[in-house]
């Protein structure tokens, strides 16, 4: 049976199971490094784990891949009719990708 978690990572959900890479906001942690997430949900095959005393228990652990990661590039415009006033700017998320190695 698949094991999965929910962790929280970063503001956001994600779903993840043992040798997923996933990438969520800038953590402050080097390549290498091993970093632990706090856990909403287990599911392990008809097991569901929901309780905060059970997830207490439970860790998540993942290892630093990439702590030099970037979104994709978001542009921004604004624009004016008939005034000549336009503006454009960008903006590109810094993110952080680690493989999960462990739902203990």
């Amino acid at each position: 049976m698949i094991m999965y978690a929910i962790v929280k990572a970063g503001g956001h959900q994600e779903k993840v199971e043992v040798g997923d890479v996933i990438l969520v906001n800038r953590l402050d942690a080097k390549k290498g490094d091993t970093v632990e997430f706090p856990v909403a949900l287990v599911v392990d095959g008809a097991n569901v784990t929901l309780a905060s005393g059970d997830l207490a228990k439970i860790s998540v652990k993942a290892e630093v891949v990439d702590d030099e990661a970037k979104g994709p590039k978001i542009r921004i415009q604004k624009f004016k009719n008939k005034t000549g006033v336009a503006r454009r700017k960008g903006h590109r998320q810094k993110l952080t990708a680690v493989k999960i190695t462990e739902i203990a």
